[in-house]
């Protein structure tokens, strides 16, 4: 079995290297994809929603694979040659102060008009009310995975390491949802 695991890590490896813009889109897709089936086996769904899944993977696929590859390469040339705990705090604030606002906006405008088809004006009361929180808890959680990405990951395995905790990230918010509404039963 190792065998097998170790044989296809060298083949994503060659992908990633003579793919890295696709290979990164196709894992952000199916690991959120992956996280989002376990998110609802977690909240006791019977059957499955595959529309939603597929839809999520669409947002993985199309959006936060490539916007994660763009950043990093951004972030790289930004910061280019430096290195150390200051520059690795300067990434760290810079990508917490512009995309994490821009990316949790997003995903809420997008989860609410096509995941759950709600019309505009549910979902941007929907945002109103719950982005301030959302960000903020979010500056609590990303700001570590941030540094760890920065200080300790290869550049092309940032969007590897940054969608595989975005996987847990949604898990964990659907666990905090569910025990939420539990609570309120």
């Amino acid at each position: 079995m190792s065998e097998i695991v170790s044989e296809a890590w060298k083949k994503y490896l060659v992908e990633l290297q003579v793919h890295p813009l696709r290979t990164k889109a196709i894992t952000a897709g199916v690991l959120i994809g992956t996280s989002d089936v376990v998110a609802q086996k977690i909240s006791g769904v019977k059957k499955l929603q595959l529309r939603r899944i597929l839809l999520l993977m669409l947002y993985g696929f199309a959006y936060s694979g490539p916007f994660g590859h763009f950043l990093h390469k951004l972030m790289d040339l930004i910061f280019r040659g430096k290195k150390g705990n200051k520059t690795v705090a300067k990434k760290v604030l810079l990508e917490q102060l512009t995309s994490s606002p821009w990316n949790n906006f997003l995903f809420m405008m997008y989860y609410g008009l096509v995941v759950e088809g709600r019309p505009w004006g549910l979902v941007r009361n929907k945002i109103r009310n719950d982005f301030p929180s959302v960000q903020l808890t979010a500056w609590k959680f990303w700001p570590i995975v941030g540094w760890i990405n920065y200080q300790y990951m290869p550049l092309q395995f940032r969007v590897l390491f940054h969608s595989f905790m975005a996987s847990l990230w949604a898990i964990f918010l659907n666990l905090k949802a569910r025990s939420v509404v539990t609570k309120k039963a």
